[in-house]
C-alpha cells in the first residue's frame, strides 16, 4: 500500500517538534536555518543528528570537507528569529542577530536558550533528505529558565507548564 506525501505530512504535523536554528561553517562562508528535524542519537560519544532537504543550500555545504555546524535550541519567544531564518533571503539572515563562535567556528546565537557545536561525525541519504549525525565538540547552556518553542500542527504554540 502508498501513501501520498500529502497524508503522510498531515500524519506527521501532529507531532509536535521542538525549534532550532540550525547553523554552519564552510571555509568563510556562514548559513543557517531552521530545523525541527531534530534528535539526540547518543550521550557515549556524544552524538546529535539533524535532517535536511538535498534540494537547501544547506545540504550542499554540509557535504563540503571541514564544515561544521551548531544546532541552536530556540526559547517561546523567538519564533520570529525561527522565521527569520526559515524565511529571509540566505546572506541577510544572520543581519541583525547577535551571534558569536563555537569551538568548531561554527556560528551560534547568542540568545539561544543552548547550542549544540558539533563536526560531521556521518551522513547517510535518506529519500529527498539526508541526516546528517554530529559529533559534539562544545555545547552550552544559556537560558535554562525559559520554555521552549513548539511547532505543532502548522503553527509555533506555547508550552501550558504547572506554576
Amino acid at each position: 500500500m502508498s501513501i501520498t506525501s500529502e497524508q503522510f505530512r498531515r500524519v506527521l504535523r501532529l507531532f509536535p517538534c521542538g525549534v532550532t536554528i540550525t547553523t554552519l561553517r564552510c571555509a568563510d562562508e556562514i548559513h543557517g536555518l531552521t530545523v525541527s528535524a531534530f534528535a539526540s542519537v547518543s550521550p557515549e560519544p556524544p552524538l546529535i543528528a539533524v535532517v535536511i532537504d538535498n534540494r537547501h543550500r544547506a545540504a550542499e555545504l554540509l557535504e563540503q570537507p571541514g564544515t561544521s555546524f551548531a544546532v541552536n535550541f530556540m526559547a517561546e519567544d523567538q519564533a520570529e528569529l525561527s522565521n527569520r531564518f526559515a524565511w529571509v533571503k540566505d546572506e541577510d539572515r544572520f543581519a541583525e542577530v547577535a551571534w558569536g563562535q563555537a569551538a568548531t567556528g561554527a556560528p551560534v546565537l547568542e540568545n539561544a536558550l543552548a547550542w549544540l557545536d558539533c563536526h560531521i561525525h556521518s551522513s547517510h541519504r535518506a529519500g529527498d533528505h539526508t541526516i546528517y549525525v554530529g559529533e559534539v565538540q562544545a555545547c552550552r547552556v544559556l537560558q535554562d529558565d525559559k520554555l521552549p518553542l513548539v511547532y505543532w500542527n502548522q503553527g509555533y504554540r506555547k508550552l501550558d507548564t504547572p506554576s
